[in-house]
């Protein structure tokens, strides 16, 4: 293992339990919030399964989440390269003892690994596909450990390790001890007539850098028409878009002040100094889980570790009220243990 990085304590915890867990072939969640380094506890175990001739797969539902996971796995185990594997990928017919791979490729492999990591557990599509599920299980041996990792569990799991059926480390505050940025709710009449709120204008004028979520395609194509005539270098991103990872490229770059995006940013991206709005926070696409991957988009860095986040909408749900609540009760838990700085 190649890493100089220092954990926090709460990522130390964590990394003690994830490690305890490979070695003995057990199961184990990291609930940590958004942003507070969930890959980084995993280095511990994964260099321990190495060494001892394991074989480890770290697998997630999205291919962009694996596409930014692999750089940074090939950098810390640079003596075993990783074979990264999604659609598409040019490493299908790689062999390594440490393989990055979304979930679906996962139904190749059976009982191939000693060590399985399921990150992003509650993302979609992999919580609303059994088989994907099954894909999972059958890929690991019979005797294996299974660590999962989420910021955003469920509300069955949150209640399984509330209550302790569920064995797990909940890592509440980012490492740089900044609390978590806490969304406000503002009433913007209907964005669905209006496409961009007088007030999503104006709070777009009074940012360097910001992510705006739409609910939906048709709906942010409208916007982005009107939005081009404010800056011509605002641009848009979808799970189609064939131009997807260069504009994220270049949002990272600086060289996009806005972007404009479904939920298919909602996780599993970095951009430092970056706000977030939701137009249409109401909609029901914006679950509990998707509000809180949202609004974990800001703050995240140790140079710009706060943000504004802003739920626009028509009407509040209860689906805002209750991930407001969440981070609420992650910033309260993350002080309590003297995470924060506050």
């Amino acid at each position: 293992m190649h890493w100089s990085g220092t954990l926090s304590a709460g990522q130390k915890k964590a990394s003690r339990h994830v490690r305890h867990a490979v070695e003995n072939d057990l199961e184990h969640t990291v609930w940590a919030v958004a942003g507070a380094g969930k890959t980084e506890v995993l280095f511990e175990g994964i260099a321990q399964a190495l060494q001892n001739g394991k074989r480890v797969c770290m697998a997630a539902p999205r291919a962009d989440v694996v596409r930014e996971l692999a750089p940074r796995l090939q950098n810390v185990f640079p003596d075993t390269p990783p074979a990264v594997l999604y659609g598409g990928s040019p490493d299908r017919h790689t062999y390594s003892p440490l393989v990055i791979s979304t979930t679906h490729q996962l139904l190749r492999f059976f009982e191939a690994f000693d060590v399985m990591i399921l990150d992003e557990v509650d993302a979609f599509p992999y919580t609303f596909d059994a088989s994907l599920q099954f894909a999972v299980q059958k890929a690991r041996k019979q005797k294996s450990s299974l660590i999962y990792l989420t910021a955003t569990p469920e509300p069955s799991w949150q209640e399984d390790i509330d209550s302790g059926r569920r064995e797990a480390t909940v890592i509440p505050a980012r490492y740089h001890r900044h609390p978590l940025p806490v969304p406000e709710m503002k009433w913007c009449g209907n964005w669905k007539k209006s496409i961009v709120p007088a007030s999503v204008l104006d709070w777009l004028k009074e940012k360097e850098k910001a992510l705006l979520f739409y609910p939906h395609i048709e709906t942010m194509d409208k916007a982005l028409l009107t939005l081009k005539e404010v800056d011509a270098r605002i641009q848009s991103v979808h799970a189609e878009d064939p131009l997807r990872k260069e504009k994220v490229e270049a949002m990272r770059r600086g060289e996009i002040p806005v972007l404009l995006t479904t939920t298919i940013l909602e996780r599993g991206v970095t951009f430092p100094g970056v706000d977030v709005a939701v137009v249409g926070a109401e909609d029901r696409i914006f679950t509990e889980s998707a509000l809180v991957q949202i609004a974990g988009r800001a703050g995240r860095s140790a140079d710009c570790p706060t943000g504004i986040v802003t739920f626009f909408h028509y009407g509040k749900t209860n689906a805002m009220v209750r991930a407001i609540s969440q981070i609420n009760r992650m910033n309260k838990l993350g002080e309590e243990r003297g995470l924060l700085d506050v």
